[in-house]
């Protein structure tokens, strides 16, 4: 069956919202507000399969703790800077 594509949009609302850590929630909740309807396919596919990764990987990985995986570097990168910017204020 495939997902409707705002079935999909709003699983990945959800999923960016309630991770299991305040702190991912508080960093993927606005990011994903800000940019899910925005990207392309690539780019959802990319984001769906971070979302799949634990908190305790993503977190570092964010924060510029841990070297994250190849195929997600730019979009850690930029989740990372849009969250430093956001908390800035």
């Amino acid at each position: 069956m495939i997902e409707a594509d705002e079935a999909r949009l709003k699983r990945m609302s959800m999923r960016s919202w309630r991770r299991g850590t305040k702190e991912m929630d508080l960093i993927l909740g606005p990011w994903s507000d800000a940019h899910l309807a925005q990207l392309s396919e690539e780019r959802l596919a990319l984001y769906d399969s971070l979302l799949n990764e634990n908190d305790q990987d993503l977190l570092p990985w964010i924060l510029g703790q841990r070297e994250p995986p190849a195929p997600l570097t730019a979009l850690i990168s930029e989740i990372g800077e849009f969250a430093r910017t956001r908390l800035a204020r």
